[in-house]
């Protein structure tokens, strides 16, 4: 069990830095996105090449390589959705009037070209490394995307700690696609099917045929779900979690809440986080309608 200690300490230090570079960068002010998206198609090709020369090995450094390139292509395709570069056909908020599956098919709208460019992903990514003997990339890039889209049904059917003002200015718009509420009946299920497979993972790598790199690849892997259920955790407890990345974030100022999109003090959905789950994930309501009363809390964005 020893062993494990560095593969788990890589794996939370890469996703704690990593889901801080991308809240970073995708709230600095818009002019810079240009420059952003350059460096971040770069990172993202030299990321892909790593992930294609590391999945024929299975040598220690090729585990480490192929979960760091899987997280980095994660987190420039969430980055190209937060600074608006790839988000979907709808960009305005949704209508006060909309409830139940309308309002589903509309949140769907608002990142629909992002959502199909992490599924062509995913089917690139399975077929270079197909009959491969290193998946521990596809592995953390598949994770990621579960993740994210339980994360983000969960916002959407109901959480109490929504974190908006984590979204960029321009992405404002996404909180009327999703409610506060105390918890919805996805939650339990979500964590719940999250940690038994995380157990199964934990357990497998801990087996005594699996040994050496192969291991290490499981931990890895296991530990990135396991940050992932905890950030599941940050949307139903009353966690400071935003002290975790207090150093990325723009200063808070006050704003005022309507159902229109305008900015909120109330905190929203963080891009990656799930990776980035948060999205954070990015560091990313309930099926009724939102109140129109003037005091209460808004819906939070929808990715």
């Amino acid at each position: 069990m020893s062993d494990f200690g560095f593969p788990i300490l890589y794996a939370l230090g890469l996703w704690w830095f990593s889901t801080g570079v991308v809240l970073y960068l995708d709230n600095l002010p818009g002019r810079t996105f240009r420059w952003t998206l350059l460096g971040g198609a770069i990172v993202l090709a030299v990321a892909v090449f790593a992930l294609v020369v590391s999945s024929a090995s299975t040598s220690v450094l090729a585990i480490y390589v192929a979960f760091s390139a899987g997280v980095v292509v994660w987190g420039v395709l969430e980055m190209s959705y937060f600074t608006g570069f790839v988000t979907g056909p709808r960009n305005t908020p949704c209508p006060p009037s909309c409830s139940g599956w309308k309002r589903f098919g509309l949140a769907i709208l608002t990142s629909l070209y992002h959502e199909l460019l992490i599924i062509a992903t995913v089917l690139f990514l399975v077929l270079i490394s197909w009959d491969e003997p290193n998946q521990v990339g596809t592995w953390t890039f598949v994770v990621l995307w579960l993740m994210r889209w339980s994360a983000k049904l969960n916002l959407f059917l109901g959480a109490p700690n929504l974190n908006e003002e984590w979204l960029p200015e321009h992405l404002r718009y996404l909180k009327t696609y999703m409610s506060k509420r105390g918890m919805n009946l996805l939650f339990p299920v979500s964590v719940t099917l999250a940690t038994i497979i995380d157990v199964l993972i934990v357990l497998a790598a801990m087996t005594p045929e699996v040994t050496g790199s192969p291991a290490i690849g499981l931990i890895l892997v296991a530990t990135l779900l396991a940050l992932a259920i905890l950030e599941h955790w940050f949307l139903v407890l009353p966690l400071p979690d935003e002290a975790l990345w207090a150093w990325a974030l723009p200063p808070p100022k006050h704003m005022d809440t309507d159902h229109g999109g305008s900015p909120s003090t109330d905190s929203g959905n963080k891009p990656s986080g799930c990776l980035l789950v948060h999205y954070p994930s990015a560091r990313s309501g309930s099926l009724e309608p939102a109140s129109r009363e003037r005091g209460e809390q808004v819906r939070a964005g929808c990715h």
